[in-house]
Parts: structure tokens; sequence; C-alpha cells
């Protein structure tokens, strides 16, 4: 084995403000590898169901990565009761400018720009595959921000995404008044609260695009899931899976314990 391969490094941990909204700081907790550099960067966006959790959610993830040699941002972004215009798409928004914000100051953090992976959990998943594929979209990169960078990426890593935002909302409707009943109504309520109307649901949706032929930017993908995971239906991502391949996409698919 290659000797680099095995390196560990310390790492430091610092909250830094990326954006600000209505006068609120919104925060990237960046986790940057101690050395030389520079290195690749993997911006982190957490999962909650579009509307919870926030950038200290993945430390568990973000820290061991950032050991290996990769600086890693987990962001805080906005999401619904954080005030008025914070539902869809203002995540997608912020992720955007997040990504570009990082590789305009690139040289602060010791980070190679040409090196740029995504990484997204559950309803992050959802957030950092859109992203990955739809750098340019208009919707998205409607916050000014630094100049000669754009949010395109290397790569994409989603763990247990919602791949299929009305796939799942569909989904969970079918299980109300069953045993997973209270689940699948925190779902739908989540799903409410973030997309406002199931055509959102199907418009901003990388499976969906991808079946109706629309362009789309398709970095190398890792897929993560479970065997068991009522939250996240196996349906959903092979027919994702089936999509991107059949457009050109590279996907390797790997197993969360």
């Amino acid at each position: 084995m290659d000797t680099a391969k095995r390196i560990r490094y310390e790492i430091d941990v610092t909250d830094v403000e990326y954006i600000k909204h209505g006068g609120k700081p919104y925060l990237a907790r960046v986790y940057k590898p101690k050395g030389a550099g520079p290195f690749p960067l993997l911006i982190d966006i957490h999962g909650g169901a579009w509307v919870n959790k926030d950038r200290m959610s993945d430390e568990g993830t973000d820290a061991p990565l950032a050991r290996t040699g990769v600086v890693v941002a987990a962001l805080d972004f906005r999401m619904p009761g954080d005030g008025e215009n914070c539902a869809y798409p203002a995540s997608m928004q912020d992720i955007n400018f997040a990504v570009r914000w990082f590789k305009a100051n690139a040289a602060k953090f010791g980070i190679d720009p040409t090196r740029v992976g995504i990484l997204g959990v559950s309803s992050g998943g959802h957030q950092a595959m859109l992203t990955a594929m739809r750098p340019h979209d208009a919707t998205y990169t409607a916050l000014q921000g630094p100049v000669g960078v754009d949010a395109t990426v290397q790569c994409a890593v989603m763990c247990w995404p919602v791949i299929d935002p009305l796939g799942r909302y569909e989904y969970a409707q079918g299980l109300k008044g069953g045993e997973h009943d209270k689940q699948a109504k925190n779902w739908i309520t989540s799903h409410d609260r973030y997309w406002g109307s199931t055509g959102n649901m199907a418009k901003a949706n990388p499976t969906r695009l991808l079946e109706r032929g629309e362009t789309a930017v398709m970095p190398p993908v890792i897929y993560l899931q479970g065997t068991a995971d009522l939250a996240h239906p196996v349906p959903n991502r092979d027919r994702f899976i089936a999509q991107y391949r059949k457009a050109g996409g590279r996907v390797e698919i790997g197993r969360a314990h």
C-alpha cells in the first residue's frame, strides 16, 4: 500500500460565516487537516427531512474524513422556520452559493478548488445530488457571489438520500393508518413545509428530471444505503441509478450498516 494512503492527519475544527440573510449569519463547520495542502474539499449537506438538524449532525462522518486529508465543510442553510422565504428553493441557493464561496476562498482553507465533492445524508442527499446535477441552474445561482467560480463538483456521495422527493411523499401517504403511521405523518408534514407543492417535488427531482430527458451535469456518484431502510424506499434508489446510468453517468453502490 502507498504510504501516503496511510497518513492520518490531526485536524482543526472552526466555524465560519459563509453568508448572511436578514442579519442572520449562516455558518459552515470546517474540518481542516493540519498540513501543507492543498487538500480536496468535500461539502457536507446534513439531513433532517429538509427542516431539521444542523451543521454538527454529521460530525461522526466529517471528522474521520478530514483525518484522511480532506477539508470537510458542513453547512447550515435556510430551512422553514428561519423566517420568510426559507422553504424551497432557499436551501438550494445557499448550498450553491457555499460551493462557490469555498472555491473563491480556497487559499484561506488550504483547498484545491479543482477537487471539490459534495456529500449529502437523507434529505441532504437530495440537495447534494441536485446541486451536483444543476450547478448552473438560474434558480439556484440566484444569490450573487464570487466572480469567476461556479458550483460544479467532481463527485457526489449519497448517503441514503431522498433521491425522489415525490416518490417518497407518495410512499409515505401509502403508509398512513398502518404500523408506521406516525413516521409517515412526520415525513408528510416535513415535505409539505419545505416543498409547498407536489409540483416542486417533481420538478426539483434528480430522478424525474432524468426521466424527462432534461440536461444535467453528471459527476461520478457513490450511493450508500442499508438493506432495511424504511425511510428511503429501495425502488426509488434503483430507479435513480438506472436513469443515471442510462444517461451516461457512473454510480458505485455501497452498503451502509
